[in-house]
């Protein structure tokens, strides 16, 4: 159990069950295990784990091999691949689902290279129009806008 008190910056990896409330930042891998991130747990982190339960925060990618569930008052922004999800009533989600059991297979089978690298812990960039730079992008319901320096044409 890593405590409310602790905080650990770097990988975490190991071959038990594990509860985390307190902070961790970097990745985690439990390929053959459960990670539990408590109701004071913060992560930021890509996680791999057997089974991901998250009553706490945790922002990055989650990789279940069985499944993961965010508890009521679980928060997540990041996205999730698993085979069986569940999300309480109540809890907080950001991201995209992908419950194929290939995308499965390809992040455990590949020596996990997808949550083994340094992940961007800065929150999912939402998707939309880019607004520095020239993009033509549906808005809306209208046709085509055009954006340049900040500003709508």
């Amino acid at each position: 159990m890593i405590g409310p008190s602790i905080q650990i910056n770097g990988d975490l990896s190991g071959e038990e069950d594990l509860i985390i409330q307190g902070k961790v930042q970097g990745t985690i891998q439990l390929k053959e295990k459960s990670l539990t991130v408590g109701n004071k747990g913060k992560v930021d982190a890509n996680v791999l784990a057997h089974v991901i339960i998250v009553e706490g925060q945790v922002t990055g990618d989650l990789y279940g091999s069985e499944s993961v569930a965010i508890r009521k008052t679980g928060n997540v922004n990041g996205n999730i691949v698993s085979p069986k999800v569940a999300l309480e009533e109540g809890c907080r989600f950001k991201g995209s689902i992908d419950m194929d059991e290939a995308a499965v297979s390809k992040a455990f089978g590949k020596s996990a290279s997808a949550a083994t690298s340094k992940p961007d812990l800065a929150p999912p960039k939402p998707k939309g129009p880019e607004i520095s730079g020239q993009t033509k992008t549906e808005i809306a319901g209208a046709s085509s806008a055009e954006f340049k320096s900040g500003s709508a044409a």
